[in-house]
């Protein structure tokens, strides 16, 4: 219902954004060439070769800040956490903007320009934001622009709708009351404001004035209700808005789509898309190439240790289900001997696990045995981060007993995750890492995956649950 508002603010944010940002960039081409902060000794470059760079500048950091989050509704967000957020999504574009510049142009730019360009562009940045904040909820405390809702449902759904117009102010949107056809609701307040009276005396509340909007939202069941309130306000002078009861049938991400001028409200969708997904994918290559190749000495060193204290292969496969349900076959260094599972079959791992070999207790107290998966997520099985893939045959019983299991599928597969960070590995409650895992997926950025990975080294690698 707050999309009309949500574009026009929005559209003027990544214009001053962009504005922002190219005045940052040829701010640090006067601070470098023309303050005498560090002294030039190889002669001024040309302004024109610069002020040509303005244009890559504008477009990649308002592509790399769309895709970070940064034009999403962050009103509940504080002001530190949304520096931090302009901080990550600044270094990211600074990173592609250096690439895709000594790829197009032969020219070596000064470093000092860049360092600068980051460093001015994340103050003014933040700061813009700062201060936008500040004046938004000023001019809305003081009743400005305001337009006056009613909101036609008390229920859970209807109560929502408050609480979401309340976490926004900027919108100015100002609730009044409510309207609802049980009578035992008509008097009370609900968090703060009234029912005004029952459904049937819609059409009267709004001959008294003073309402812009009006906000259905009823539950499935009072679709006959709804076919009421429509004949009594079908006349009136208000702008109405719906939000669809579908509200505890939506995961990962559902909204309102558009399909040639069709409205289509999804329940479910894939979170990585588009740009996403190809960022996603080239953080996987960069971070497992370079893994595997400082890790190389330490994967020779494993190898030589599983050699020589066990029979069998040096590599364990097992089939795992991954993205959209497809199986593929995980790699680890091997833990356990050979016929480890021939008496008991496929079942999870316990603390003093009697089928593991000696080394193979270590790698796994360490993590280490999970390092092949590198290879796993070079390939394109598996990413760096995402929710551990399970064996397909305890995914079977998994599914039938608990709800939403097989949502976790919605991504890839990785070798660490926001559940195994916070302790839920191995022969843990099963409810709470699903919860950990849809988190993840309903919450994904690229500023996420960074802060699981650096967890990951602080306190994911050594863990009481991992054997």
């Amino acid at each position: 219902m707050l999309k009309r508002y949500n574009q026009v603010f929005i559209s003027c944010l990544i214009i001053l954004d962009a504005v922002i940002t190219a005045v940052s960039w040829l701010l640090s081409y006067f601070l470098r060439f023309h303050v005498d902060i560090i002294p030039v000794t190889k002669g001024i470059p040309p302004f024109s070769l610069y002020l040509e760079l303005v244009i890559y500048a504008v477009v990649i950091w308002g592509i790399v800040f769309r895709v970070m989050g940064l034009y999403a509704p962050m009103r509940s967000t504080s002001k530190l956490r949304e520096t931090s957020k302009i901080a990550q999504a600044s270094t990211v574009a600074l990173l592609i903007f250096i690439a895709l510049v000594y790829f197009i142009k032969e020219y070596k730019f000064s470093r000092l320009v860049i360092l600068y360009f980051l460093l001015i562009n994340i103050a003014l940045l933040s700061s813009f934001r700062v201060l936008l904040r500040c004046i938004l909820h000023f001019i809305r405390r003081r009743g400005y622009n305001q337009r006056h809702v009613l909101i036609v449902g008390a229920g859970d759904l209807g109560q929502r709708v408050l609480k979401t117009i309340k976490q926004t102010p900027e919108l100015g949107l100002k609730v009044v009351g409510f309207m609802d056809q049980r009578p035992d609701l008509v008097g009370r307040n609900l968090e703060g404001i009234q029912v005004l009276g029952p459904i049937q005396d819609i059409g009267s509340t709004l001959a008294d004035g003073g309402i812009d909007q009006v906000v259905i939202a009823l539950p499935l069941e009072d679709h006959e209700v709804f076919k009421e309130v429509m004949r009594q306000i079908d006349n009136e002078m208000v702008d109405i808005k719906v939000v669809p009861d579908l509200l505890q049938f939506m995961t990962l991400r559902g909204g309102v789509e558009e399909l040639d001028g069709l409205s289509i409200i999804s329940l479910r969708d894939s979170p990585l898309y588009g740009w996403n997904k190809i960022l996603k994918r080239m953080m996987d290559i960069v971070f497992a190439t370079v893994g595997i190749v400082v890790l190389f000495p330490l994967f020779i060193l494993i190898a030589l240790a599983i050699k020589l204290t066990s029979p069998g292969p040096l590599l364990f496969r097992q089939g795992r289900m991954g993205m959209d349900g497809r199986v593929f076959n995980i790699l680890k260094f091997r833990t356990m001997r050979v016929d480890a599972e021939k008496e008991t079959g496929a079942v999870w791992a316990t603390r003093d696990d009697p089928r593991r070999t000696p080394v193979g207790a270590i790698l796994r107290r360490m993590s280490l045995d999970e390092l092949p998966q590198l290879i796993n997520v070079l390939k394109g099985e598996m990413s760096l981060v995402g929710p551990r893939p399970e064996r397909p045959e305890l995914i079977m019983k998994f599914k039938q007993t608990i709800p939403k299991y097989m949502l976790r599928h919605k991504t890839k597969a990785g070798i660490t995750g926001w559940a195994q960070i916070h302790g839920y590995r191995g022969n843990t409650s099963l409810e709470k890492r699903i919860e950990c895992d849809l988190f993840y997926i309903q919450n994904w950025s690229l500023s996420l995956d960074l802060k699981i990975i650096m967890m990951t080294f602080w306190s994911g690698l050594i863990n009481k649950n991992a054997y």
